[in-house]
């Protein structure tokens, strides 16, 4: 019985895939649970499996190509099965393997190199995964596919042998980040043993075996030069997060009416009590935006018309804190959340937004890790930015633009002190937040922030 391979919805938010790489050819076997091809969704590259047992038999999306949710991309049916019919109804192969890739696919050096991550929504067990979340970059080495993307000139094809752990056709099997490694490394995956499961080279294969080429080195490595750029001008095509948030933020700038408040705060005990905790050693290094982020949250619980979600017939007020960061990535903004961040220490809040935030850099957060916010924070002083706005998340009602410290005379009886001040401003959805709730917010804000023991009771 023919099963249909559609473009699942693999976030919660994902309209459309870019599919970035087949993992099986045409007429290759496969069963249920089988990692088909890496898709890219508006937040992450992740891993598309089959739905059913059989033999691929036809592939209709060619790879860099995009597709709607829900659209057919191949076909798995026994080997003698017509699948004629499957095909017309779906428009013909738009892109199927009997033809070359098209000229505007990407080429593979102009990939960033993306995440894998578990479908959370896909009940099929993916067997002979990895440990979740080692990242990606399309593979290198030259598959025997017809829409082979670009072949890097910087990198030689890489060519399975029968010393290598082998699937998928014939090739090497070996997960991304091992592929993406030794591309960056010059290592040949051919040459290198797996320790994986069915023999799959992996990161610590890649290790390995760079440690004993270093070791037997003869003279150090050339160092790669960039190729010239050729041309006036390249024309880079949008990824799928880079396509979320334009229409994100048209959804939140145009219709929203939003007015920004400002405030200034004295930064200067914030610093003292952080320098008293990193004197305590390493379980209580936190770094001034955790403080920031403590304050927030602690102020947002007593704030709930703040800690509320535009609805259209209704303001919903939450009563739990889920806190989402902007994390800047190199394919676009990000927002993981820290759920209950209210209610955690300071210490491990800290440690959570720290590996939240490397992990979203390295696109391997699951679906549920960058959804369900009820208030987000934008910090740009790291950047050097003394004052910005940002700009509404929706369905939330507001966020928080912080920028740089700085040391600032301050008058003091008859002279001037040194103190450390801040500026942020909160941007609000003044259908659902008014002047004075907002104002009100940063009043407590303010009290917490110059008063920062409160936070630790």
């Amino acid at each position: 019985m023919s099963t249909k391979v559609f473009m699942e919805a693999l976030s919660p938010t994902m309209e459309e895939g870019r599919l970035v790489k087949w993992l099986k050819n045409e007429g290759d076997a496969v069963k249920s649970g089988d990692l088909l091809a890496e898709v890219e969704t508006d937040k992450a590259i992740m891993e598309l499996v089959a739905r059913g047992d059989g033999i691929l038999r036809k592939r209709l999306v060619g790879e860099g190509e995009s597709r709607p949710v829900g659209q057919l991309i191949g076909v798995i049916a026994g080997a003698d099965e017509n699948i004629d019919a499957l095909i017309a109804d779906a428009g013909g192969a738009s892109a199927s393997s009997t033809r070359a890739a098209p000229a505007e696919a990407k080429p593979a050096e102009q990939v960033v190199a993306k995440t894998q991550e578990t479908a959370g929504a896909s009940p099929v067990p993916r067997s002979g995964r990895e440990a979740q979340g080692e990242a990606s970059t399309p593979p290198q080495e030259k598959t025997p596919g017809p829409s082979q993307p670009m072949q890097s000139p910087t990198q030689p094809p890489m060519q399975p042998s029968a010393g290598g752990a082998e699937g998928n056709g014939g090739q090497t099997r070996s997960s991304p980040l091992a592929r993406r490694l030794a591309s960056e490394r010059g290592l040949d995956l051919s040459q290198v043993r797996g320790s994986g499961p069915g023999g799959r080279i992996i990161k610590r294969d890649i290790e390995s075996a760079q440690g004993a080429q270093a070791s037997s080195a003869a003279a150090p490595a050339r160092p790669t030069i960039a190729a010239p750029a050729v041309g006036d001008f390249q024309d880079i095509p949008l990824t799928q997060i880079r396509k979320t948030i334009a229409k994100r933020l048209v959804e939140s700038i145009g219709p929203i009416p939003t007015f920004y408040l400002t405030a200034e705060f004295d930064l200067t005990r914030v610093s003292e009590m952080r320098a008293a905790m990193l004197e305590m050693g390493d379980e209580f290094k936190v770094s001034i935006n955790d403080i920031l982020m403590k304050a927030v949250a602690t102020a947002l619980a007593q704030h709930p018309e703040v800690n509320a979600h535009w609805l259209g017939d209704r303001i919903r007020q939450h009563n739990r804190v889920h806190l989402g960061m902007a994390v800047a990535t190199d394919d676009g903004l990000i927002v993981p959340v820290i759920f209950d961040a209210d209610r955690k220490r300071m210490s491990d809040l800290s440690r959570e937004a720290r590996e939240l935030a490397k992990r979203a850099r390295e696109r391997k957060l699951k679906p549920e890790e960058y959804t369900g916010s009820t208030f987000s924070i934008s910090n740009l002083g790291m950047f050097g930015i003394d004052q910005f706005t940002a700009i509404i998340n929706p369905p939330e009602t507001a966020i928080l633009a912080i920028g740089a410290a700085h040391d600032v005379a301050v008058p003091s009886g008859d002279g001037y002190v040194t103190r450390k001040r801040v500026r942020v401003t909160m941007s609000c959805d003044h259908r659902a937040v008014d002047g004075a709730v907002g104002a009100a917010f940063l009043q407590t804000l303010r009290r917490l922030i110059e008063n920062p023991l409160m936070l630790v009771f």
